[in-house]
């Protein structure tokens, strides 16, 4: 086990590319944003839906 984790450590340090820092944190930024964007958008979608679900259920009740 103690082999493998050398073996590891030895490729990720020297047989990995690994893009510059600098795009590594712009790339993050966009994803970090993409996300914020779709769960608001999830969340605006399901509000919706459980007002129309609400407003529809709420017809038979009276």
């Amino acid at each position: 086990m103690i082999k493998y984790i050398k073996e590891s450590f030895e490729e990720l340090s020297n047989h990995v590319t690994w893009i510059p820092r600098d795009e590594a944190q712009k790339s993050t930024v966009v994803v970090a944003v993409f996300t914020i964007i779709f769960a608001i958008a999830v969340f605006s979608v399901d509000y919706v839906f459980q007002l129309g679900l609400d407003n529809f259920f709420t017809m038979f009740n009276n």
